[in-house]
C-alpha cells in the first residue's frame, strides 16, 4: 500500500477518534446539567396572580402562601388534578375526601390568608397543558399581565413552555418559580433515585413540548 494512502488512512482514524472523543464528552456535559436545565425560574416581580399547578400535596401551595405574605400578589390560584377511582367511588357512597386543592386552601386559611385570596379554578386536569389553559382563560377574564407560575424545580422548564405557549400571545407576563420546598438537587440530580426518576420523565415530556407532540 503506498505510504501517501497509509497515511490518508490514519488521518482519517484520527480524525473518527477526535469526533468520538467530542461527542462523548458533550454527551457526558449535557446529561451532568440536564438537572440545571430543566430548573429555570425568572427574579421575582409584583404580579396580578400566583397560579399554583398541581401535582404535589403542599410543597408548590406552600411556596404560593409565602410568596403571597411577601406582598408578591394579592390572589392564589389552585387547580385540581383527576382524582383517582377510589375518591369517585367514596363520592358515590356519600363520603366526602377533600381534594388536594380543598386542603391546601384549608392550609392557607389556617397561615393567616384570607379566603377570598385564594381560588380553586374550575375543572381538574390531567396534564400540564390544560392547566395552562385554564391559566389562559383567567387571565383573558381577569385581565392579568402578569402571572407567577409556582410549581416544583424540575418542572419549571415544561410549565414555563406551556404556560407561555397559551399566552404569550395575550402580553402576559410568566414568571416560573420552583418550590423552595422542594428538597430536589438539581446540580446533582443523580445522586437520588427520585430526582433521577423526575429528570428523565421531564426530559421526555419537554421534548415532546419542543416537538409539538404534547398539549
Amino acid at each position: 500500500m503506498p505510504p501517501s494512502t497509509l497515511r490518508s488512512g490514519g488521518s482519517v482514524r484520527r480524525a473518527l477518534l477526535i469526533a468520538a472523543v467530542v461527542i462523548a464528552a458533550g454527551t457526558a456535559w449535557s446529561v451532568y446539567h440536564l438537572g440545571a436545565f430543566l430548573y429555570v425560574e425568572q427574579p421575582l416581580q409584583h404580579a396580578d396572580a400566583i397560579f399554583v399547578f398541581a401535582g404535589t400535596r403542599m410543597e408548590r401551595a406552600l411556596e404560593a402562601a409565602d410568596l403571597y405574605t411577601q406582598g408578591y400578589a394579592n390572589l392564589v390560584v389552585l387547580t385540581e388534578e383527576l382524582s383517582d377511582g377510589a375518591i369517585e367511588e367514596l363520592a358515590r357512597r356519600g363520603i366526602m375526601v377533600p381534594t388536594e386543592a380543598e386542603v391546601a386552601r384549608d392550609v392557607m386559611i389556617r397561615l393567616g390568608m384570607p379566603p377570598d385570596a385564594i381560588v380553586i379554578a374550575p375543572g381538574v386536569h390531567n396534564s400540564t397543558g390544560q392547566e395552562a389553559q385554564t391559566l389562559r382563560s383567567l387571565a383573558r377574564v381577569r385581565g392579568w399581565r402578569r402571572v407567577i407560575v409556582v410549581t416544583s424545580k424540575f418542572h419549571t422548564r415544561r410549565a414555563g413552555l406551556a404556560a407561555r405557549r397559551e399566552v404569550g400571545g395575550m402580553g402576559v407576563e410568566v414568571i416560573v418559580r420552583g418550590s423552595r420546598y422542594d428538597a430536589a438537587d438539581p446540580a446533582h440530580w443523580w445522586r437520588r433515585r427520585s430526582d433521577v426518576r423526575s429528570v428523565l420523565f421531564e426530559s421526555e415530556k419537554v421534548v415532546a413540548y419542543w416537538l409539538r407532540l404534547g398539549i
